[in-house]
């Protein structure tokens, strides 16, 4: 493998102008009537729309670039790397994996807190300014591997801190479990869920009803990963010309999955500011990366093996959009359990909506663990 090289990110001039003529000349239309629920409205997106029109990309660039980043070369991808490196010899290293739809820069908040660790925010293959997998499929195994040779192999540590969100909590499972002898630990708010199958023979009153209540919550709220996953490039054909379907389709999840009361949208920029939101579509749109975001939801959805249980230490916090995840479940797959909690506050996405309470949190577990 090569070395790392340095990044620095810097949109085009002439995909900023593109981009405001297009949203300057955005149709947005009403909110139709009797629509079901949802995490978008016509006024919120007009407001969005407007605001990104004249918002000043410049100026949050050159916040990203204050993070040191890097290109890996790994299994045949160049990887984008942040890594904040705390200048302690020896400081324990922590990778920070991303979900759908955020990115990178939505949990560099979390990592600017935790000066005395270094850490690794990657972007996942075929997100941000990662280059998709070029051939074969984007499973979460496949990805586990890479994300494994990227901590050891690439940036030389010999053992590390795991933590994903979303479809990176399996990979974070399957690293601890495929790797224990370099995971000194790991920290779950997304904690593991069983196959299909092994739903199927739990007999566990309070897990069965987990389960149910996620199985009728998916009727409603699973359309957008089943589009994703069976239509996705008539999608992203949409997304990718439309900067307002692009941010309407990004913010409605933001919103949903966030910890926030339902009713006003807008109510999600008390965790997750529009800076941040407009950071978001900003990379997607200019990496036109939509297209290659949907792979884990097409290509890794069916994973016909299940992760086994892993003896690393573990710290589970429960995030509120899973709020009633039974702890008796997270004693079956994460053997040695060191932490289990409820969070009072954070939704889907944990980091970045609760920043100072999770490297609180994290800060307390990495200093519980034996790292020789």
């Amino acid at each position: 493998m090569s070395a790392p090289r340095p990044f620095t990110i810097h949109v085009p001039d002439e995909v900023l102008t593109d981009l405001r003529e297009r949203l300057a000349r955005s149709r947005i239309p009403d909110d139709s009537p009797r629509r079901p629920p949802s995490g978008m409205t016509a006024d919120y997106l007009r407001e969005l729309v407007d605001t990104w029109a004249h918002w000043d990309w410049r100026a949050r660039e050159a916040w990203l670039n204050e993070h040191p980043q890097l290109l890996a070369r790994v299994d045949g991808v160049d990887l984008h790397v942040v890594h904040l490196r705390s200048g302690r010899p020896g400081a324990p290293a922590l990778l920070v994996m991303h979900g759908w739809p955020h990115t990178f820069a939505l949990q560099l908040d979390f990592a600017d807190l935790l000066p005395d660790l270094d850490v690794v925010v990657v972007s996942l293959p075929g997100f941000g300014f990662s280059e998709p997998y070029p051939d074969g499929p984007m499973t979460e195994k496949r990805l586990a591997a890479t994300m494994h040779a990227l901590m050891t192999d690439v940036l030389g540590y010999a053992r590390y801190v795991t933590y994903g969100e979303d479809v990176t909590a399996n990979v974070s499972d399957l690293i601890a479990a495929r790797y224990p002898e370099h995971v000194a630990g790991i920290v779950a708010t997304h904690a593991h869920f069983p196959t299909t199958q092994e739903r199927a023979e739990i007999t566990d009153p309070e897990v069965r009803a987990f389960f149910d209540g996620i199985a009728a919550k998916h009727l409603t709220d699973g359309a957008y990963g089943h589009v994703q996953a069976t239509r996705p490039d008539t999608l992203a054909a949409a997304l990718d010309d439309s900067p307002a379907g692009l941010l309407a389709w990004l913010t409605e999840k933001l919103v949903e999955w966030s910890d926030t009361p339902p009713g006003d949208p807008r109510a999600v920029e008390r965790r997750i500011s529009r800076d941040r939101i407009l950071t978001e579509a900003t990379i997607y749109w200019a990496t036109r990366t939509i297209a290659t975001s949907f792979r884990p939801y097409y290509e890794g959805a069916d994973q016909p093996d299940p992760i086994p249980p892993t003896a690393v230490p573990a710290a589970v916090l429960v995030q509120r959009h899973e709020a009633t995840y039974p702890e008796s479940l997270a004693r079956r797959h994460y053997l040695d359990l060191r932490t289990f909690d409820r969070l009072e506050e954070g939704g889907h996405f944990t980091v970045g909506e609760v920043p100072q309470e999770m490297a609180a949190r994290v800060r307390a577990f990495v200093r519980s663990l034996d790292l020789r």
